[in-house]
């Protein structure tokens, strides 16, 4: 015989109202009818859940702790009601994003955030990646979304432009480069280039931005990078929106190449017609290109 979960909601009711009488006015039933449901548990379960040597419907100790368990399983049940009616209403169960880490972060966590104001029941999942690896994952995972600097496209994605991004040759303040003009790619290959690991396993996707020297160390995300930079240990490139004030205070300088120091690179957000967007993609699809837009004018316009 299985548990009759009203019969939960017979006992708080019962606690709530102090009598037998009260709770079953409140519950349109019969006093007998209540009763029965009581003791149909208590026989299921075993255990006398209520003293009824008192006036006033009191629980035994072992009723208080089945109660409280009760509790928790109605709340379960009415979790799972709202679920599935989220569900029934285009929600999808799970939201998973691969996002690139050369990208602005602000635009997207104000994104996620304004998502969970919306109090959806989708579970969210962001992962980050580097180059290659961001594509790899989202094909491992069978993800939803990547916000991605370069990919491989095929006859399934669907990518929407997001504003350029400007990259800049910077070393510290110290580094000998910052002392010279004209710097020709020999004379760059002389120094140690800081580059970002591919976190593809395929390692397929080397950066074409590299300067081919023999002196490179891959490092494992930007703020590492950027740090290494600020060290004097080396020249790369970094995105201009992580770099701002160190540019501005001169902790960081450009370097001045004779092939160019900046350059433009336009993200995509990339799904797939494969595994067409549920309601919660599509309204993180929505909050993140207006993010981005937003985010547009903090960029320098000089830069190019």
């Amino acid at each position: 015989m299985r548990i009759d979960v009203d019969s939960f909601k017979v006992l708080q009711v019962l606690v709530e109202e102090g009598s037998f009488a009260k709770a079953a006015e409140r519950l349109h039933k019969a006093q007998s009818a209540v009763s029965y449901q009581v003791k149909k548990l208590e026989e299921h379960l075993g255990v006398q859940l209520f003293n009824r040597e008192q006036y006033r419907a009191e629980l035994t100790p072992e009723g208080q702790v089945i109660l409280a368990e009760g509790q928790r399983l109605l709340q379960h049940l009415a979790n799972i009601e709202h679920l599935a009616s989220r569900f029934s209403e285009g929600w999808e169960p799970k939201l998973e994003l691969v996002i690139d880490g050369a990208l602005p972060m602000e635009p997207i966590m104000t994104a996620l955030k304004r998502m969970a104001e919306h109090k959806i029941p989708t579970k969210i999942q962001l992962n980050m990646e580097f180059l290659g690896g961001v594509q790899h994952r989202f094909e491992r995972d069978n993800a939803d979304l990547m916000l991605v600097k370069d990919y491989r496209t095929g006859p399934y994605y669907h990518p929407q432009a997001l504003p350029d991004i400007t990259s800049v040759l910077v070393a510290g303040a110290g580094h000998p480069l910052t002392q010279m003009r004209g710097i020709s790619l020999a004379e760059l290959q002389q120094h140690v280039e800081l580059t970002i690991d591919d976190s593809s396993p395929v390692k397929s996707n080397r950066d074409e931005l590299q300067f081919g020297g023999d002196k490179v160390f891959y490092l494992s995300g930007f703020i590492m990078k950027k740090n290494a930079l600020l060290k004097g240990l080396g020249f790369g490139w970094m995105p201009d929106f992580l770099i701002h004030e160190e540019l501005a205070e001169g902790s960081l300088v450009e370097v001045d190449f004779v092939g160019g120091s900046r350059y433009r690179f336009t993200p995509q957000l990339v799904s797939t017609l494969e595994r067409p967007l549920g309601r919660a993609g599509r309204l993180f699809t929505e909050l993140i290109l207006e993010e981005f837009a937003k985010a547009q004018p903090l960029t320098d316009p000089g830069l190019g």
